[in-house]
């Protein structure tokens, strides 16, 4: 029988990988109008951006899920995991209509708040679709409305209506949103459309799911029932009553952002900095991502350059170790997108250049847990410096080893190594990690090191004679298992062997296909190590 002949033209080429960040810090940006096109999200993504927000307050799901898939092309494309987050929009508390569209108030006037939204308001009368926040309010409560530009003090309460005092403010309008700074609502966080929106998100594969309207921990509980392992849940701090609960809700959560638009009406925005850094100090201690959010480029949505104000803003929540910036309207519906990112990239690398930079972020270290983990990690990362490692490798099958070496917030970058294409994704939010997928688990110390080495290699992590500090966890292949160490040396060959000794051997110039000295088979043990005798264990007298 003769045989077919093999097809001609050049093989399938693996796709171009995307080069490694230069910088530790992550960022996030929002997409929108401005930047839903293919072109727009591979440009982005060129720029800077490491994980995109998915904002459900505007949009389709249909919409939603067609960007989705296109930052999965480009994921594929460029051969690099890239992080979405589904933002559920949350309850939104608005005041009803009135006859002509709004009414003037001064300060000292009172106005009646009911529930009768079939009748518009007019005079000193405001509708509220909310009967059982009225309910909620009481005597000497705030009410904030328009973004906080009109503020009132409940000063009398009756059968379906209060009365309140006009503090500051001089008009309001139709539908304009209202906050209740100092009273626990009696609200879920999540509306029917949340929970349609978080179904539909969890089903196509994001990696976060943003809550908005978090007021207590039996809020985080709900969502968690809804999601089941499907996302990580990621938590908006802006209610003055999550800050009250801030500890508890951190440790709840995957991952933190510190919303401070609504933060910034609720609270004085006096506060927003320190609230701010207290948050981001929090959240490293135990561990989970944290992203600064809101304003942060603001003028950039109209302007190709941001102020200086802006700047610094972005350098200050870099300098106070967040894992995160975010961009929200820049890029969802500015008119300079790229640019936006292209700048906030700047200002993170020339922050982390600062020789001040480390001198801030190591005098902010956390307290460290009492887990083997917690140990094992601690002591990789010490190993890192002492040796003066090019990398801190982190094998993870749930992320949490990858999740605790951020924490540390070391030195030199984080090769997350994962199995899983979900970690990996995840990865891409928290500070330091270059998160890569790899084809299979390992299964032994051998395969553990080759690996390693083969992929920091790849990835421009090291070059032979460089050292790399690996943790892993045994049994392989089973999460929560971080218990060892090992520092390893890359070798000359290509690809690049590895070593565990120092080795002018090791520092030989690469030379591809060459076979490095005592590394066969003869010389190897199981794992490819040089076996050495075993030295008796001397018997203590009795």
């Amino acid at each position: 029988m003769t045989p077919k002949p093999k097809a001609s033209g050049p093989s399938p080429q693996p796709p171009a990988r995307a080069p490694r960040r230069r910088r530790a810090t992550k960022i996030v940006a929002t997409v929108g109008p401005a930047s839903n096109s293919a072109e727009k999200l591979e440009a982005l993504f060129h720029a800077g951006v490491d994980v995109f927000r998915l904002n459900f307050s505007h949009g389709t799901q249909q919409d939603h899920g067609t960007v989705l898939a296109r930052i999965r092309e480009l994921e594929r494309k460029l051969d690099r995991p890239i992080g979405v987050i589904a933002d559920l929009q949350g309850p939104k508390l608005r005041i009803g209509r009135f006859e002509e569209g709004s009414i003037a108030i001064a300060p000292g006037d009172v106005l009646r708040f009911d529930a009768d939204t079939a009748t518009p308001g007019s005079g000193k009368r405001v509708p509220i679709p909310h009967p059982d926040i009225l309910a909620a309010l009481k005597v000497g409560s705030t009410v904030l409305c328009d973004d906080g530009k009109v503020r009132l003090t409940v000063c009398a309460k009756g059968k379906g209506y209060l009365d309140a005092r006009v503090v500051a403010g001089t008009r309001l309008s139709n539908n304009k949103g209202f906050n209740i700074p100092d009273v626990v609502l009696p609200l879920s966080p999540l509306t029917a459309k949340d929970r349609s929106d978080l179904e539909f998100a969890c089903t196509a594969g994001v990696e976060f799911i943003a809550l908005s309207f978090v007021q207590r921990p039996d809020d985080v509980r709900e969502a968690r029932a809804l999601i089941k392992d499907r996302a990580a849940l990621l938590l908006k701090m802006e209610k003055p009553s999550a800050v009250e609960h801030l500890d508890e809700l951190i440790e709840l959560s995957d991952a933190v952002m510190v919303a401070r638009g609504d933060l910034g009406v609720e609270v004085s925005l006096a506060e927003v900095p320190a609230l701010q850094k207290r948050m981001i100090t929090r959240a490293r201690h135990y561990g989970r991502p944290v992203i600064v959010a809101t304003q942060m480029l603001e003028s950039m949505i109209q302007a190709p350059v941001p102020t200086r104000a802006e700047v610094s803003d972005v350098a200050t929540a870099v300098y106070e170790g967040a894992d995160a910036v975010m961009l929200s309207a820049e890029t969802a519906a500015g008119a300079y997108p790229v640019e936006a990112v292209t700048f906030m990239d700047d200002i993170i690398r020339h922050v982390e250049g600062d020789p001040g930079y480390r001198q801030v972020v190591d005098a902010t270290q956390t307290e460290w847990g009492k887990t083997i983990g917690d140990a094992v990690t601690k002591a990789t990362y010490q190993a890192a410096m002492a040796v003066d490692a090019t990398a801190f490798v982190a094998f993870t099958l749930s992320g949490t080893t990858g999740l605790r070496a951020a924490r540390e917030r070391p030195h030199v970058p984080i090769l997350g190594l994962t199995p899983k294409i979900e970690t990996a994704r995840r990865l891409a939010l928290s500070y330091g990690v270059h998160a890569v997928h790899i084809a299979e688990d390992i299964h032994s110390f051998g395969e553990m090191v080759d690996t390693a080495v083969r992929v920091a290699a790849e990835h421009d992590l090291g070059t032979p004679g460089d050292r790399l500090a690996i943790t892993a966890g045994v049994p392989f292949a089973k999460p929560g298992t971080t218990n060892i160490m090992r520092i390893t040396t890359i070798g000359a060959t290509n690809p690049p062997s590895r070593y565990d000794v120092d080795s002018q051997t090791a520092r030989a110039p690469r030379i591809a296909g060459a076979a490095t000295a005592k590394t066969g088979p003869k010389a190897a043990g199981k794992d490819g190590e040089k076996e050495k005798a075993r030295t008796p264990r001397r018997k203590v007298p009795a």
